[in-house]
């Protein structure tokens, strides 16, 4: 669906002085829109609702119900956009955006949606590893048999967590693992540092701190230094029985090193996110022992709207008094 909306609707469609913003929820449910500009919604399906090259400011559609909106599809208005200045993502990760920058007008920047996603994907990370320790998935196999199993199954009680990427999302994560008793949450990012929960501790120390977790959380942003992270190596570092959860992007994980180790029953495994993704019928993955998957459900949730819209209506009033905006991770040269 396509439209364009004004402040006066007789010129609805037509062009204005005004900067033009193509937005992926009707600019009356996102409300306190700044009047100096003029807004067209664009959900990603149809036609365009204006002339791209009208465009100032960019909001990629994001599909709730199917996850992420495919890079083809972000990206189709793209090269159209010569008077561009602003694209801004709605998810925290812009791997999918980042090689369309080059082709940007100079001086366009691209802003990622860095919180947004925190409580969402937070909430499912939690989800993921009590869901995964407690098997959870074997007792509804068992409730859809009929069958009765109890057993001994382990508990996040006493464990030790590995965050690897300790961003906002991580830190999220963190929040929620607090009341679990943890024997200790262990942070790793790009930069170390000092927090108030104690150090962040470098990339380079990841071999080291393997070990020594019995949950591992994949939450970094996939670039060329991240790609395959958790590879063979590193993957053979993780202690016997440990759990790799990934709500990052796929490819932060080498799939051939994991199912090898899946395959022995060493590690187990919970994936919001795969590599390749979508994850095809017949794959490997789908039937590897310890394998929990959920398909990239990670940021559409009920949480999402809300946050996006109160982004937007941040970026747009910055972007109407021309002041720095927020999040912003690469400028067209």
């Amino acid at each position: 669906m396509t439209a364009v909306h004004s402040r006066n609707s007789s010129l609805a469609g037509r062009p204005t002085s005004r900067p033009l913003a193509w937005l992926p929820f009707r600019p009356e449910e996102i409300g306190d829109l700044p009047e100096q500009l003029e807004y067209a919604f664009w959900d990603g399906t149809g036609e365009f609702p204006t002339d791209p090259a009208r465009c100032a400011f960019y909001c990629v559609p994001y599909d709730v119900a199917g996850a992420l909106a495919g890079p083809e599809l972000c990206t189709r208005p793209l090269p159209l956009m010569r008077n561009v200045r602003v694209v801004q993502a709605l998810t925290a990760g812009v791997d999918h955006l980042l090689p369309a920058v080059a082709g940007l007008p100079s001086g366009a920047v691209l802003c990622n949606a860095r919180g947004l996603h925190d409580a969402s994907t937070a909430e499912l990370a939690l989800t993921l590893i009590l869901a995964s320790l407690r098997d959870v998935p074997g007792f509804v196999r068992a409730q859809d048999a009929g069958e009765w199993r109890q057993g001994f199954r382990p508990a996040l009680a006493d464990k030790s967590v590995l965050i690897v990427g300790y961003g906002s999302i991580g830190s999220a994560i963190e929040d929620r693992l607090e009341p679990f008793e943890c024997a200790r949450v262990v942070r790793v990012a790009r930069s170390p540092r000092h927090t108030e929960r104690g150090p962040v501790h470098p990339v380079a120390a990841l071999p080291d701190l393997l070990p020594d977790a019995d949950v591992v959380v994949v939450a970094a942003p996939l670039t060329e230094e991240t790609r395959g992270l958790l590879g063979a190596r590193n993957l053979s570092r993780m202690k016997d029985g440990a759990l790799l959860v990934n709500v990052a992007r796929g490819p932060l994980v080498d799939t051939p090193a994991l199912l090898a180790e899946l395959g022995t029953g060493r590690l187990r495994a919970a994936l919001d996110v795969t590599d390749p993704e979508p994850l095809p019928p017949g794959h490997p993955l789908w039937s590897a022992p310890g394998v929990l998957v959920t398909p990239h459900v990670g940021g559409p949730s009920s949480a999402f709207p809300p946050r996006a819209k109160a982004l937007l209506r941040g970026q747009l009033a910055g972007f109407a008094l021309d002041e720095p905006l927020r999040n912003v991770v690469a400028t067209a040269v």
